[in-house]
């Protein structure tokens, strides 16, 4: 499941980018929720690198 996460970017990106279109407004203007997704998605992936690095056994 882990290995897959990297696909919820790319499908939000893609939702994003098509609502964009639906409603004739450019890249440029909805830069922001770009913006947004992509740190949304990099506070999970950090989230998840940090509780995967305290609940490792040696």
């Amino acid at each position: 499941m882990i290995k897959l996460l990297f696909l919820l970017p790319l499908l939000m990106c893609a939702l994003w980018y098509w609502y964009l279109q639906q409603h004739g407004w450019n890249i440029r203007q909805g830069w922001k929720g770009f913006s947004y997704i992509i740190s949304f998605n990099l506070v999970i992936a950090l989230s998840l690198w940090l509780i995967m690095l305290l609940t490792q056994h040696e």
